[in-house]
């Protein structure tokens, strides 16, 4: 019985015979066909940005992929690449965890990537509450519906860069560095999370990892208040090149390309699969190095028409300029996993993608 809340569509339809038949036959093709032929990947967020393009990335492997989310907006890339049509989607909620479980256990699912949160920094502030009980609570929920599962071999939990909080130094951050006070709500929801999905692999011996990562861009991310997607909208609407006050432009971050990060993703389920040691740890993944905003912009601009605009970053000018990347090498040397879209060409390919969907997105 499919518990309350929670109701299934998509291409494939209700799943059905035993589960232990599913198993065997799931277990059987593995074998034949490699590692993500015939795998059962759960994508909690899997309608949102990254979840679409980690749900491409595993259907292209050759993965059966459920996708547990609340939302599906019309004009998301999940919709406009017709992924919707490739997965068993499912409408619910992370924090009911009789309808994760239920998900896991209709659909044999072997491996699962958490990505459901609400991601925007500003708005925890705005909803503390929420923003704890989904991103905190619910990542619980999920991995108490993963122990009480059979069969799961992998655990990949999306974490954020926002659990070192708000750091001073002026170096990459490693995995051991410890999470300081944050001046917004979302980063202790991402240390708690985090937190819970290390001790549940120490303390229960489930597969997880938990992956960190920064500022993330690509193709079908509608924030129109992150910096990639704000310049595009500029320059697409031919409006003033404003970035508003956030920021005087000196600030340098670190802007990872989502190709690069749901390949991460899977590279971590994949050592999980390998049962490499890595169970219980948390990994970066990012560019590892960092980019002034103002940079950034400018690039922006002349991968979008040639033309190097001047960006208007109107915010106070800081004293000391925040600078923010991570470390990678860590990620290097357990999941033999590099970024390969360099900052340009990532960029050039995010415009054709706009381009080409603009009308329905406007």
């Amino acid at each position: 019985m499919i518990p309350a809340r929670a109701s299934l569509h998509g291409s494939r339809g209700k799943a059905a015979g035993s589960n232990f038949f599913k198993r065997f036959g799931t277990t059987l093709n593995k074998m034949l066909n490699g590692e993500w032929r015939e795998r059962v990947c759960l994508v909690t967020g899997g309608a949102g940005f990254i979840g679409a393009h980690l749900c491409e990335h595993l259907l292209d492997g050759g993965a059966r992929v459920v996708v547990l989310d609340r939302h599906r907006p019309r004009r998301s890339y999940f919709i406009l690449q017709g992924l919707n049509d490739r997965v068993d989607f499912i409408f619910g909620d992370v924090r009911e965890m009789q309808a994760v479980r239920w998900a896991l256990e209709n659909h044999a699912v072997d491996t699962i990537f958490h990505l459901a949160a609400q991601p925007l920094i500003p708005l925890g502030n705005v909803i503390p509450f929420e923003t704890l009980s989904v991103n905190a609570l619910g990542t619980y929920a999920v991995l108490e519906a993963a122990r009480q599962t059979a069969g799961i071999e992998a655990f990949v939990y999306a974490s954020s860069g926002a659990y070192y909080g708000d750091t001073l130094d002026d170096g990459a951050l490693v995995e051991e560095h410890p999470p300081v006070a944050s001046a917004n709500i979302y980063a202790p929801a991402v240390v708690a999370a985090d937190a819970a999905v290390r001790a549940y692999a120490k303390t229960f011996k489930l597969p997880t990892v938990a992956c960190r990562f920064l500022n993330v861009y690509g193709a079908g991310d509608l924030n129109f208040s992150r910096l990639v997607p704000r310049a595009v909208r500029n320059l697409m609407m031919d409006a003033p090149y404003n970035f508003g006050e956030r920021d005087d432009g000196r600030t340098k971050l670190e802007f990872s390309n989502v190709r690069d990060l749901v390949r991460g993703l899977a590279r971590a389920a994949e050592a999980l699969h390998a049962r490499r040691p890595i169970k219980g740890e948390a990994i970066n993944l990012g560019s590892g190095y960092p980019v002034s905003v103002q940079t950034l912009a400018r690039l922006i601009s002349r991968s979008y028409d040639g033309q190097e605009r001047e960006p208007c970053f109107c915010g106070e000018r800081t004293q000391q300029p925040h600078i923010r990347y991570l470390d990678i090498r860590k990620a290097e040397r357990l999941l033999d996993w590099q970024p390969q879209v360099e900052l340009q060409e990532g960029l050039i390919e995010t415009l054709a993608w706009y381009r080409r969907f603009w009308p329905q997105l406007r």
